[in-house]
């Protein structure tokens, strides 16, 4: 595999350096956000398949909480 890596000029390192900063922050809230509503939708899907009736839509809540959650690890 080839990696581009372009090169910066030293006059705009400084505006490079803070454009990778914000992508960094906005990549880990993404993350954090994406885990936190899968554990969400997870804990709805097992209140809902407390019931017998509710089974049937909290299975399937469960399974995509648990995609979500391995989603945003990886």
């Amino acid at each position: 595999m080839t990696e581009n890596k372009k090169h910066v000029p030293w006059y705009l390192w400084p505006f490079w350096l803070i454009y990778q900063l914000t992508l960094g922050i906005l990549k880990f809230t993404g993350r954090l956000v994406g885990a936190i509503l899968g554990l969400v939708v997870l804990i709805l899907g097992a209140l809902l398949c407390a019931t017998l009736i509710g089974a049937i839509l909290g299975v399937p809540l469960i399974i995509l909480g648990l995609m979500m959650m391995v989603g945003s690890i990886f």
